[in-house]
Order: C-alpha cells, then sequence, then structure tokens
C-alpha cells in the first residue's frame, strides 16, 4: 500500500528536491558555525551570535526537511552541501559567503514550490513559509553588508 500524498514519478522528484535542500541545509549548520569561530575584533560577540543563530536555524530546517521526505515515502539523504573553505574570514567576505548560500537555497525552495505547487498543501506551505524566511536572511545580510551612512 502507498499512502504517500505525492505519486510515482512525481513523488521521486520532490524526494530529490528535498534531499538537496536537506544536503544544504546541513552544509548551513557547518559554515555558519565555523564562520562563528572566524569573526574576531570588536563586533565578535554579536555576530558571532548570529551567525551561531543561523546554524541553529540550518539545523531547524533540516529536521523539517527530514520529515517531509520520510513522511512521503523517501530516505533522507546522509550528504552535505559544497563546504568550500575559501580562507577569506573579513566580515564582508564571510557574508557574501552566507548570501551565496542562502540564495541557492532560496533557489531549491523555488525549485520543490514549483513541483507541489497546487498538489500538496502541507509542502507547498512549507515551500512558501521557506522562501520567505530565505528572502527575509537575503535581506539582512545585504544589509549588514552596507556601509553605515550609505543611505
Amino acid at each position: 500500500m502507498n499512502d504517500s500524498p505525492i505519486a510515482g514519478q512525481d513523488s521521486e522528484a520532490v524526494i530529490a528536491s528535498l534531499n538537496r535542500i536537506l544536503e544544504l541545509e546541513l552544509a548551513g549548520v557547518v559554515r555558519y558555525l565555523h564562520y562563528s569561530f572566524m569573526v574576531f575584533g570588536h563586533s565578535r560577540i554579536p555576530i558571532s551570535a548570529w551567525l551561531r543563530a543561523q546554524a541553529d536555524e540550518s539545523r531547524d530546517h533540516a529536521v523539517q526537511v527530514g520529515e517531509h521526505i520520510t513522511s512521503i515515502g523517501g530516505h533522507p539523504s546522509l550528504k552535505i552541501g559544497s563546504l568550500l573553505e575559501t580562507h577569506k574570514h573579513s566580515i564582508n567576505d564571510i557574508l557574501s559567503e552566507a548570501y551565496s548560500h542562502e540564495h541557492q537555497g532560496l533557489e531549491e525552495y523555488r525549485k520543490l514550490l514549483a513541483l507541489v505547487r497546487d498538489r500538496n498543501i502541507m509542502l507547498e506551505e512549507f515551500a512558501r513559509t521557506q522562501i520567505a524566511s530565505e528572502e527575509s536572511h537575503l535581506a539582512e545580510i545585504l544589509k549588514m553588508m552596507r556601509t553605515p551612512g550609505s543611505i
């Protein structure tokens, strides 16, 4: 008996999309923790705290994604997304890499939304919520990268 809310090839495509997202979210945990260790200077405490909060959020998202994968009969990936070490650790370099990572996540959540739109309300709402979250992160990162007084 197949009780999956998404059938056949559609299920395989959705599970593949969710696994790509899971791998990105897991990479986010590692990436943001690493960044938090590499912040030095006067702003270390608030910036490290923000980065660690991002790691926690990535972990929470990974848990949600894994639960969605198993709810539709899939097997969560044990892989972790790309973790390129640039050895650039200025705040702007860290924020630039974080922006790229968040943008990649946004694109994957948009792909998921396209797969489930009007077919699975639970996953559609999840994708929309995550898209809003990623867009918010991108806006915050851009604000952090601005020079004070630039407006």
